[in-house]
């Protein structure tokens, strides 16, 4: 959680390694980077519980480029480290709580079942590929790797492994490092 301007440096500083981009934003492009930069600052200025006019600004302009980029991604949910792969449709329930260098693409939701207001709690150096779902209060161990379209709804407790398929069940032992930028594990 992002409570001071040093966990706000160090958490955009891990998104830029994890996303493998230089230095800043591009004016024109970069729109991944800039969501995620607007999203950290988001939850910066609602930590520290600030009722500037800077706060509400953020929020604005963290809500139209979600809805231009079709991200349903509260604040407060992902860790440091956080790389967004293509734009497209991510739906994340409000109570997820998702662990550092999390790597997710398009089509995924991570989310409530049954009227249940918790959600998944989903550890660190985590891949979720395309399409996939993670329904229900469940928990995923650090290190694995949810395959394309997998349906998880229920806990993966085994580290280092990955899972597909509609349920998702193990598929190997070969754990998430390789879906990661390497340069994320040198922090």
């Amino acid at each position: 959680m992002i409570d001071s301007k040093s966990d706000l440096r160090e958490y955009m500083e891990r998104d830029r390694i994890a996303l493998g981009k230089k230095k800043h934003p591009k004016i024109i492009g970069d729109y991944i980077w800039k969501f995620e930069i607007l999203m950290r600052y988001c939850e910066y200025y609602s930590n520290t519980k600030s009722k500037s006019v800077v706060k509400w600004l953020f929020l604005f302009m963290y809500k139209r480029v979600s809805l231009k980029l079709g991200f349903s991604i509260p604040i407060n949910v992902f860790g440091p480290g956080l790389s967004i792969a293509h734009y497209g449709t991510i739906v994340v329930n409000p109570a997820a709580r998702i662990g550092k260098n999390c790597r997710i693409h398009e089509g995924v939701t991570i989310g409530a079942t049954n009227g249940d207001t918790r959600s998944a709690q989903i550890g660190d150096n985590v891949f979720i590929g395309s399409g996939a779902k993670v329904i229900g209060n469940i928990s995923i161990a650090p290190d694995v790797a949810i395959a394309a379209n997998a349906v998880v709804v229920t806990n993966i407790q085994e580290a280092g492994t990955t899972w597909g398929g509609i349920p998702a069940k193990k598929i190997s032992n070969k754990d998430s490092h390789d879906n990661l930028n390497p340069k994320v594990f040198d922090c």
